[in-house]
């Protein structure tokens, strides 16, 4: 079992998401909740694959010197959403919440997430990627959903696992739990090897 693998270590998640700390408590893994401000700002060039990673390794750093003589193991990802190469961040108002699903209306996407476990000798980083197809949205669908679920704090403007993911998903390929934040069987699995 996981749980007995992973006894040694006092597991950190640094993210201020709820959808990703329900997730591992999910996963049955005892951790703490511990977050770093910092400003997820990548150099350009970079795919979106090393985006994701590139981001869920800065957000690991703040924490590399504090776990140094520790039995600590930092979890931190950051999950974008990618319509061809533009990536879509998280929307900071409502217009651009409504903008950023007009695009993926009708449209399949890319979700990625980072991912990357740090411990005092170890460091191990992945990125799994979901194609998620939109159907063609009513605008009041839109507005609706923005109006009503406020989906600020989410990747794309949209949380598949609520109303709009009900409706306008018509199917995905890939890992559920990455286009909700998380991808917990490659994370359970990179867990168990770490």
């Amino acid at each position: 079992m996981l749980q007995n693998h992973l006894k040694k270590y006092q597991i950190i998640l640094a993210s201020k998401s709820p959808r990703r700390s329900q997730l591992l408590k999910e996963l049955g893994i005892d951790f703490s909740i511990e977050n770093k401000n910092i400003a997820e700002i990548y150099p350009p060039g970079l795919d979106n694959h090393e985006v994701a990673l590139y981001l869920s390794q800065l957000k690991a750093d703040p924490f590399k010197q504090e776990i140094q003589n520790t039995n600590k193991l930092v979890i931190t990802s950051d999950t974008i959403v990618c319509l061809g190469q533009e990536i879509l961040g998280k929307p900071t108002d409502r217009d651009l919440a409504i903008a950023m699903l007009q695009k993926l209306s009708d449209q399949v996407h890319e979700v990625i997430t980072g991912v990357t476990l740090t411990s005092a000798h170890k460091t191990k980083s992945f990125t799994v990627a979901t194609k998620v197809y939109f159907k063609a949205l009513q605008q009041d669908e839109i507005v609706s959903y923005i109006d009503q679920y406020k989906p600020f704090d989410k990747a794309g403007g949209y949380g598949i696992q609520e109303w709009i993911g009900m409706i306008g998903i018509e199917k995905i390929e890939g890992s559920y739990f990455n286009v909700m934040g998380l991808p917990v069987q490659r994370l359970y699995t990179e867990l168990y090897h770490f």
